[in-house]
């Protein structure tokens, strides 16, 4: 273990099968969406230590956070993206949707395992609404020995026409419409959709809802993860392509979570089928 780097394992890890030399195998991973709303908690007290402690619980492989603050006077200049990192013992990949003067704010991919940025990049807005927050997403490959796992985050706009307008661009060239998105692919993160919304209508068609292939009936009840306090919305989501197999999807409501961020995180185990 590394110096500062936070211990806890609420439970345990399910090893990564395979080397590189094993192509038959699968491989199990652990993925973690988490807005952190800049390591805010619902007590008004920033704190990174905090957030990571509630990843390092759960000992994901790869983490998506949204409302990562990098080098901004309200959160004391700390690159979070890399504090959260080191705490996790992770290397981060970071992409700042917000970026005025030396101070960013946007999205955070972490993981343990070997990886490289595909691309970062805008997705668009409404221009007859140029006030409104800009947004981004966040595209890292992540190897696995012989196989590869394509890893994309986002935070979509307030407005259901931004984020109609958002999920198109996704869908688009530049990112799932990419053949290197052929390969098992996730897409997760902060989507502020319902499983009723257009926008998540339009992106379940291209891939699926995890929570829809772990077996449960009623996969569209549950799973709130907003506010943490008092969970009502289920707008934190993971989508998979073909060849991604979803063993459990669960929301994490611990009573730490529910302090760290008003955004509980979504923690989904999954199976990479080799192909």
């Amino acid at each position: 273990m590394q110096q500062g780097q936070i211990e806890g394992h609420a439970e345990e890890r399910p090893e990564i099968a395979g080397d590189g030399r094993d192509r038959g195998a699968s491989r199990r991973l652990r993925l973690l969406t988490y807005n952190v709303r800049h390591c805010r908690g619902t007590d008004g007290r920033v704190a990174p230590e905090r957030v990571a402690r509630v990843i390092a619980a759960l000992s994901p492989d790869i983490i998506a956070l949204q409302e990562v603050d990098v080098g901004r006077k309200r959160t004391g200049g700390l690159d979070q993206a890399e504090e959260i990192a080191r705490l996790t013992g992770m290397f981060s990949h970071f992409h700042p949707a917000l970026h005025v003067e030396e101070e960013r704010y946007g999205d955070a991919l972490l993981t343990h395992l070997p990886s490289r940025l595909r691309r970062a990049g805008p997705l668009p807005g409404l221009t007859r609404r140029p006030g409104l927050e800009p947004r981004g997403a966040l595209w890292v490959e992540v190897s696995l020995g012989a196989a590869a796992i394509q890893v994309l985050t986002t935070h979509f706009g307030l407005l259901g026409a931004e984020r109609i307008a958002q999920a198109e661009a996704l869908l688009g060239p530049d990112w799932l419409g990419d053949p290197a998105c052929r390969a098992p692919t996730v897409l997760l993160g902060d989507f502020n959709a319902t499983g009723w919304s257009r926008s998540y209508r339009r992106l379940s068609a291209r891939l699926t809802d995890a929570r829809r292939l772990t077996g449960e009936r009623r996969w569209r009840r549950g799973g709130a993860s907003f506010p943490s306090r008092f969970p009502l919305l289920r707008i934190d989501h993971v989508f998979v392509s073909e060849r991604v197999a979803v063993e459990r999807v669960t929301v994490v409501d611990t009573p730490l979570a529910r302090e760290a961020s008003d955004h509980l995180p979504v923690l989904a185990e999954i199976r990479i089928d080799p192909g």
